[in-house]
């Protein structure tokens, strides 16, 4: 099993984690993959080929529960439930390139591949298995692990299991592992997780199970059908059918490894130790990336519908529009720590950037134009220092943009885009193009091309964030955004002279604070 392991500029995949559908989707899975959209969409705006990969791990006892609890069979369960994730995904505007079903036949191919290749390379073997199992989270614990009798993650009871496993030689990988990480500074982040994983690897890794003889649900071994597999293995193969393996060679080739998996910390281990460990053993290159965002909180309190701590994302798209919530959650949650939201943070948030900010500045600039122009780009003309103060700014933020995507710092990119918005607003103040127009004084075509061109470089730089307004900033300039925007990005004057320029509808109205704070 091999693959090009040859960095290629010209296309770029991330994945997002695979997620349980035993639950409703919640607001930290709008969060999550609207990160890994923004991701793709900026990638795929500098000209590279992107694919996307989403899905629902399947296999778990806790998806065997809730079907049962509710007497349907776990693939009826799962074809209602993973619904729910799709449509919410399709409302934030997340273009997926592939949504793995982890017990789809696709990725059926791929485990029993993978599998029969790690037996046949000597990295599994058999033996009895005592320990405590977690339903919830899939996992085996120690006694010294528990807290209280109960799973440390979720603190839900656990159950003794004890029957002849499959075991992956983990242990095997400690080094390995330790070389890779030595020689890959960013393989983990951010900095906090690399070291808790450095940590446990230094620990010593054990050998883990890797199926299951209590549980009939799940891909029976293809060398022991009386096992299946154990549920991580086969949900992490998800990232790899997501561009055709063991099918499609060339797509795998051409998108394998993955430029970065997006995770939520509280799976790590398995990304950060297990995965890379089961791709070594199988002959495939590692992933390039495995970043571990942070939780969402709302109001200070960790997100429970039982206390009523909840926030419906599907409801707030449905409300205030997909664009509100994308950009809102990117802006205000840093992407490498715990974050807190609230409603009078959203609320403040979208007034402040995209109403009075963004949005304003779009509809005053084509008014403008459409008034003292008759909605045509206006040719330049006498330039003074504030002019060029502009221009230097906008060739200043897009490659510091590039950079904070690169270093997956999303809102110090979106930080980076609301400095030239907020300069654009100023410099209208400074220049009052309606004074310039009734004094009939020739430096208002030059100010009106000037707050053209600022429009034209912001939105290209908040259309991963903002995909709806920027398509229609796009449509009334006159611009493609669906090409290789980046070395023209911050090219000044390159909108076309007399080119139409329409005038839009309100982007972002803007929102009555107490009457939304009443209503949520």
């Amino acid at each position: 099993m091999t693959a090009a392991a040859v960095r290629l500029d010209d296309r770029f995949y991330v994945t997002a984690a695979i997620d349980y559908v035993n639950g409703s989707p919640h607001l930290g899975h709008a969060y999550e993959k609207v990160a890994c959209d923004v991701l793709a969409r900026h990638h795929a705006l500098r000209g590279r080929e992107v694919r996307l990969t989403v899905g629902s791990d399947e296999h778990s006892q806790s998806v065997e529960r809730a079907a049962a609890e509710r007497g349907m069979t776990p693939e009826a369960f799962i074809a209602v439930q993973s619904e729910l994730f799709i449509d919410l995904f399709r409302r934030l505007d997340i273009g997926f390139t592939a949504y793995v079903h982890t017990s789809a036949d696709g990725n059926r191919r791929t485990t029993e591949r993978v599998m029969r290749e790690l037996h046949d390379r000597g990295h599994l073997y058999k033996g009895p298995y005592r320990a405590w199992f977690c339903p919830a989270c899939e996992q085996f614990y120690t006694e010294k692990q528990l807290v209280d009798g109960c799973c440390p993650i979720h603190g839900t009871p656990v159950e003794w299991v004890e029957e002849e496993n499959w075991f992956f030689r983990l242990s095997s990988f400690q080094q390995p592992l330790l070389e890779h990480f030595e020689a890959n500074a960013d393989f983990l982040t951010p900095e906090a997780r690399r070291n808790e994983i450095l940590n446990v690897i230094r620990g010593g890794l054990d050998d883990i199970s890797v199926s299951r003889g209590f549980s009939h649900w799940g891909f029976p071994l293809p060398f022991d059908p009386t096992q299946v597999v154990y549920v991580w293995f086969d949900a992490l193969l998800a990232y790899v059918t997501g561009i055709g393996f063991p099918d499609d060679e060339v797509g795998f080739t051409r998108f394998w490894p993955a430029d970065v998996h997006v995770i939520g910390k509280d799976i790590t281990r398995f990304h950060a130790i297990m995965w890379p460990a089961m791709l070594m053993a199988a002959g495939l290159p590692l992933p390039r990336r495995v970043h571990a965002h942070g939780f969402i909180t709302l109001g200070g309190q960790k997100m429970s519908k039982t206390r009523g701590v909840f926030v419906d994302p599907g409801s707030m798209v449905e409300q205030f529009g997909s664009d509100a919530v994308r950009y809102v959650l990117m802006a205000e949650i840093p992407f490498d720590r715990d974050g807190d939201f609230s409603m009078e943070v959203f609320v403040d948030r979208y007034n402040a950037d995209l109403a009075n900010d963004y949005g304003n500045l779009v509809s005053r600039t084509e008014k403008m134009v459409a008034r003292y122009r008759g909605g045509r780009v206006p040719a330049g003309g006498p330039a003074e220092p504030i002019d060029g103060e502009l221009r230097a700014l906008a060739e200043e933020v897009v490659p510091a943009v590039d950079a904070a995507v690169a270093d997956l710092d999303l809102s110090g990119a979106l930080a980076h885009a609301r400095r030239l918005v907020g300069r654009a607003n100023k410099y209208i103040e400074e220049t009052a193009p309606w004074k310039l127009a009734a004094a009939g004084d020739a430096r208002l075509g030059t100010v009106l091309r000037n707050l053209l061109e600022a429009i034209r470089v912001s939105t290209v730089l908040l259309a991963p964030v903002v995909p709806r307004a920027a398509a229609a900033v796009a449509a009334d300039l006159g611009l493609e955004l669906d090409a290789d925007l980046t070395d023209d990005a911050a090219a000044w004057y390159a909108l076309t002279e007399d080119a139409p320029v329409r005038v839009g509808e309100i982007l972002f109205p803007r929102l009555d604070r107490e009457q939304v704070l009443a209503g949520s």
